[in-house]
């Protein structure tokens, strides 16, 4: 195998720290997300860690260009070489959308573009891929970078060292399909705690009380 990964962000980083695979990025490398066509030759697996993260923006536009319309490029691009492409989605895909819900307002499980996109792009990888590894997962800078953390939002996220090495092993596995990546359920402030001594808070209305997802496929998976 002789993988690539796309973006050098938080978790394209940590994935590059702990294999030294290739990568490229807009940053680094100037890569343009609108022309795929200058990806370099030479490899088997895309990993995709490109991504708008901001995940409350109401810029619409840089959702829909990162998030999906890349997305698209990016597999019509795997499946004509023929390369296999890791994808990285999000936890944010199962959050809930709020009560009495109209035409105007973000049709998706969360009231934001950033899982509306995440989650299109989750579909049509699933749709439309040949061979592709999709890991839903969420992960922080370690040690948690804030004063204060929530105690009533729950989830399978972890520091990103964690869900990296998670992500990492799947695709030296060759695993194929969709992956729930995460450790336990925690709360955020269960989770800062490990890394340092933090405040209680509790979250905002707008943001998911639990993202807790089902991980037996991905230990079953991992422990073969």
């Amino acid at each position: 195998m002789k993988a690539l990964i796309l973006g050098d962000g938080l978790l394209g980083s940590e994935i590059i720290k702990q294999t030294d695979w290739d990568y490229i990025s807009r940053k680094k490398d100037g890569f343009n997300i609108r022309d795929v066509g200058t990806l370099p030759s030479g490899y088997d697996t895309i990993v995709n860690c490109i991504a708008n993260t901001n995940t409350y923006s109401a810029d619409k536009s840089s959702h829909w260009q990162t998030n999906y319309s890349f997305v698209d490029r990016l597999v019509n691009y795997c499946n004509e070489k023929p390369l296999k492409l890791v994808h990285i989605s999000t936890d944010y895909i199962y959050a809930g959308s709020p009560p009495n819900i109209d035409e105007e307002s973000v049709p998706v499980h969360c009231n934001n573009w950033y899982a509306y996109t995440k989650l299109l792009s989750d579909g049509l990888v699933q749709l439309r891929s040949n061979n592709f590894l999709l890991c839903r997962c969420s992960q922080i800078p370690k040690p948690f970078p804030y004063k204060e953390a929530w105690i009533d939002r729950a989830s399978n996220m972890d520091y990103v060292d964690v869900i990296s090495n998670l992500i990492i092993r799947l695709i030296k596995k060759n695993s194929t399909g969709v992956f729930n990546v995460g450790t336990e359920v925690k709360t955020t402030y269960q989770l800062a705690k490990q890394t340092r001594p933090v405040g209680k808070s509790l979250k905002p209305a707008h943001v998911p009380g639990d993202l807790s997802m089902n991980l037996s496929k991905l230990q079953k998976e991992l422990n073969e």
